[in-house]
């Protein structure tokens, strides 16, 4: 469970950033080059791979390098991590809410 956590806030902390969650949107689109990714962003080379490296270390992204290119593609099982979270979130709240609602409809449940 610890570990499911850890890797977890691994993921959150990859996707606060804006530039991150834009390559994630793109990767989905499908696998690309590092060099064409970066061209889609106002910074340096070195400041781009940054960023790459910290998707790639959350494992929401997988690169290969052949020759001189190298291409990144989603991880999507990754992002099932985040989805399962919040899937339990959904069901916690909505069962919260929901005993909230009998609660205020239903004068029998009042103390």
């Amino acid at each position: 469970m610890a570990q499911h956590l850890a890797e977890l806030d691994g993921v959150f902390v990859a996707l606060a950033d804006p530039t991150r969650r834009a390559v994630v949107r793109r990767l989905g689109r499908g696998p690309t080059s590092v060099g064409d990714l970066a061209r889609e962003f106002p910074m340096t080379l070195p400041s781009f791979m940054k960023h790459v490296r910290t998707l790639e270390s959350s494992g929401l992204i997988r690169t290969v390098k052949s020759g001189r290119v190298r291409t990144c593609a989603l991880n999507r099982e990754r992002l099932a991590l985040v989805d399962d979270w919040l899937a339990e979130q959904r069901r916690i709240w909505e069962g919260r809410t929901d005993r909230l609602d009998q609660f205020v409809t239903d004068p029998e449940e009042r103390p």
